[in-house]
Formats: structure tokens, sequence, C-alpha cells
């Protein structure tokens, strides 16, 4: 490679509190995650003006790998980023993915891609499949009109189905989409179904009133595109996260930058100017989310190290909430990846719901272990987490403790959770696991007697964002190994272990070498779901 980027080294610690959360055990870090994008200018007729160009990627072996990708020609209007609540939201001359077009159902959209890829790349597209496109300008191509090297051409159609859906080069795909040229579009419903909720801003009602409630209570705002992903009563959310899987062959990369390189100044179209770059056999090193491999996937959106690569892949959420996943498979390889914790309900797959065949009114997507993603499907689904299942109290409570927190009541619901005070910190608590101990003899301050006995924290906990405790809630670290054994010592990171606690979820490819960068792990395909009690804040902000 011609350029590496300077980055911060990850060290052991890091990779040792990885490793650690894999087995869901405990964090304090904040996280930041939602589905950023863009939205056109034009109000009714949603208008993008892109661009395709080169620029390098950053990867966490220090690489900066030779790319293309779609970008911003024209940089969007402040009040163009979504969600409205992220404020350092940017679009630069080029991204991988590209910016995530976000319209709503039955809108007039253009887009006008500008080609300013080097002239012997040749030609480049976008396809935009699901939607019946128009164009103007450009040239003809094998599955679309092109532009030409320096030229441009503008894509027409109206936003059909609400979900997610791929676009990507329709010019050359081994090639252009294996450079970088690929990015999700998603339709909004018109209308939010009317048992959904438009917010905690209104204190939530519906479908969503308890979960609305709560985030209102605790001062958190609403992140969310829509309130629902479909034109559909049971397909309302709580929150939501976009995951492109993908992945690089760097040789691939390494030929095309040199042929560039030697090409450069030739005349388009003039014998010889053209890329001759082979694409088989094909052997990919980095595998991606978002346009990020681990750990950088669980930096902030826009993070300013990442110019190119803008999205994260660091999902975050309070017990008890529908979360909204967006899967898309980029690239040319299916990725298989597992989302630890609980199934994905699919709602829908590239904006088609699924519905029963004898009752409209039902769902019938599966519910699925793994999302396989292939390349250029998407999957809408839902995921949740309620601590139902693991027969033991996560929020380690105790009778006879001293602290209120310890001895918060669960009082069950029809389903059997604790939502008759969405208030409460222990709003959503499986209530039949209520005041039930994992510890047999446990040090701090938590609930005894059960069949388990957890060796101290700080012989198997790692890294500044670790909790060292199993349980979920206010002190849940102190009363677990008591103010002199938590790890670790209070004062020495942003959340202290006195405060806030929760589960680490480790979601990953399960093909192995997916979880790895450069055969080296862990890296990859690898990104943490993070479940904190109701009274912490989720700050999706940036």
């Amino acid at each position: 490679m011609s350029a590496v980027t300077m980055k911060n080294a990850m060290s052991m610690g890091r990779l040792l509190a990885l490793v650690a959360a894999a087995a869901s055990l405990l964090l304090t870090a904040a996280a930041h995650a939602a589905a950023p994008g863009i939205t056109g200018t034009g109000g009714n007729a949603a208008a993008f003006d892109l661009t395709a160009q080169p620029a390098y990627l950053s990867q966490p072996d220090g690489q900066a790998v030779y790319s293309w990708g779609y970008g911003c020609n024209t940089a969007p209007a402040a009040g163009q980023f979504v969600p409205t609540t992220i404020t350092t939201g940017a679009c630069g001359a080029m991204q991988v993915p590209g910016p995530t077009l976000v319209v709503t159902e039955n809108q007039l959209v253009s887009i006008t891609l500008t080609n300013n890829l080097p002239t012997s790349a040749g030609n480049t597209s976008i396809l935009f499949p699901g939607f019946q496109v128009t164009t103007t300008g450009g040239t003809a191509g094998l599955l679309t009109q092109e532009a030409a090297p320096g030229g441009s051409v503008t894509y027409t159609f109206t936003a059909g189905s609400p979900g997610t859906r791929a676009y990507y080069s329709g010019t050359q795909g081994d090639l252009q989409v294996e450079m970088g040229l690929y990015g999700v579009i998603i339709v909004l419903p018109a209308a939010a179904a009317a048992n959904c909720t438009a917010g905690p801003a209104n204190g939530g009602a519906g479908f969503a009133a308890a979960n609305g409630t709560a985030e209102a209570f605790w001062g958190e705002l609403d992140f969310r595109l829509a309130s629902a992903a479909y034109d559909h009563a049971k397909t309302c959310y709580d929150r939501e996260y976009l995951f492109q899987f993908s992945e690089m062959d760097p040789n691939i990369h390494t030929q095309a930058q040199a042929q560039v390189a030697a090409l450069a100044g030739c005349v388009a179209g003039a014998a010889g100017c053209s890329l001759n770059v082979p694409t088989e056999p094909y052997h990919p090193a980095y595998y991606m989310i978002n346009g990020r491999s681990m750990p950088d996937d669980m930096d902030p959106n826009y993070a300013t190290q990442y110019p190119h690569q803008p999205y994260n892949g660091n999902p975050h959420m309070h017990p008890g909430e529908q979360v909204l996943l967006r899967i898309v498979g980029q690239g040319r390889w299916q990725h298989p990846f597992h989302e630890h914790g609980n199934h994905v309900r699919i709602l829908g797959r590239d904006g088609n719901l699924i519905l029963s065949q004898t009752n409209p009114n039902e769902l019938a997507g599966p519910l699925l272990f793994t999302t396989t993603t292939t390349p250029g499907l998407a999957m809408d689904g839902i995921f949740y987490w309620t601590g139902r299942g693991l027969n033991w109290d996560p929020y380690g409570h105790n009778l006879g403790s001293g602290d209120a927190s310890a001895k918060l009541p669960c009082t069950a619901d029809t389903n059997g959770y604790n939502t008759g005070a969405p208030t409460a910190i222990n709003y959503y608590e499986w209530c039949q696991d209520h005041n039930k101990p994992m510890e047999k003899a446990p040090f701090g301050d938590v609930g005894a007697g059960g069949p388990v006995t957890l060796p101290d924290p700080n012989l198997f906990a790692n890294g500044a964002w670790y909790g060292g405790s199993p349980y979920l809630g206010p002190n849940a670290t102190v009363r677990y190994a008591g103010p002199t054994g938590s790890t670790p010592p209070s004062g020495t990171i942003a959340n202290s272990p006195s405060s806030e606690a929760g589960f680490a979820f480790m979601w990953h490819s399960h093909n192995e070498r997916e979880i790895t960068t450069n055969n080296i792990f862990p890296g990859g395909m690898m990104m943490m779901m993070l479940v904190d009690s109701r009274e912490f804040p989720i700050d999706e902000s940036n």
C-alpha cells in the first residue's frame, strides 16, 4: 500500500476486554449508534447530488486501502442529515458505504451521479433494484445508463413500498462493487400506523406507550427515522440500526491502484486507457460492517479519524425495547451474522413485508438464529432482550440490602413482565426470576444462595471500559464486588463503576475467518450489543 493512516494502536488490554465481553459480560462504556443518512433537497421531490471518487479506507492493522466510493458532490445542508438529533453529520466527496439515502413512500426521487473516478476506470453507474427507474443523460450501458469519465447521469423514480434496499454500481460490478461502490436507500412509511407513537417527545401512545414514557422520563431523545418500518400496525419500533456487511480483497485494490497510476493522463476511450484487473481468485482479508472493521466500528458515527467511513456498528438498547435492524449484504460473499442474546424476527426483505397467507393482519417472517446476508439482499427485523430465560435475577436484587435500588419490586403483567411502572429502573424485568440469586456466596451486596460462585472480577476483567459485574442497574458493580473490589477503580473512566453497568452481547459473523483482520483475531465482522437498565440515557446524537 502506498499510504498508511496514523491510528491509535489496539492495545492488548483492549483485546482482552473484547474477548471478555464476548462471553456476554458487562461494560460501562457509552455507545453511539443509529441509522444515519441524508435526505434530499426539494421537499416533495427529493434530489441527491452524488459523485464516484477514489480515496483510502482505514483498517485496524494500520493499512490505508485504495478504494472507490459514492459520496456527496454537493455538501448537504445541515438540516438534511438524519436523525435530526445528529449534529456532527458530514458527507464528503467519497465514502464507503455510500451515503444512506432516506426518502419517504410515494416521494419522487432524483439522483444525479458525476463520475470522478480515474479516467482509466471507465464508466460508472448506480442500480436501484426494486424501483422503476428512468434516466436522463449519460451513455447506454449493459444494465443502465452510465456516467462517462467526467460526465454525469440522473436517475429518477418514485419511492415505492417502505423498507430497506441496497444500491450499487451496475457497471463492471465484479470490480466496482468490490472497490466500494455500494450503499443503502431507506424508504419510510408515508404515515405511521395508528397505534405507533411519534416518539418519547409526546409521552408515547399505543404500541410504544410504555417505552416512550420510559425514555421521556429518563431524558432520552428520539433517534428513529420513523415510528414504524412498514405500513403495518405490527412494525412499530423503539430504536433502529443499519448494518451493511462486506468484504475486501486488498490484492484487487492494489492492482487497481497500480494500473490507475500507470495509466495516469490517458484519454478516455483511447486504446489501452482501461483497467484490466483480475477479480478471481478472490481472497478477502478484510471483513467490514458499514465500511469499518472491529474495533473501529465501535467508534462514533462521523468520527474524524475515518473521513471516508462515517458509519459505525455499535447498537445500544434497554430491556424490552423493540430494536429494528436494517441488515444488508454488500460485496460478493454471504455472511452468516449471529446476533447473540436473542433471535431476530424478520419483518420483510427488499421492501416486501412478509405477511400471513391466511391473515394479512399477522406478520409471517421467520425467526432467525443467524441472519445470513446474500449480496444485494436487504432484511428488516426486530431484536429485543428482556432477561427472560436467564433463570437468575440480572439486577442482583437483595431484600436484605440497605440500598433501595437492590429492593425494587417486580409486579408481573399478563405476560410476566414488570411493565406497570415504565419509569422504574427495572422496567421490563422478567418477574419470574425476580430475587432469584445467581451466586452461592457473593462477596458484595447482592442476593446469595444461587447455583454458582463467580471468581473475583479482578481476575477476569480487563480494560478501562469493563464494569466487572454480572448485574444491571445503579451501583451494580460496587454492590457486586464492594467499593474497593470493583473494576476498574472509580474515577479512571468516563462512566464510574458506581453508576453505569450493562450487558454486552457480542454480535459477529459465524464464519470464523470473518472475525479477523488480515488473519488477526479479534477483528473483522464483530461488534457489541450493549444493554443498559433504564436509568442510563442512551445518547446517539453523534
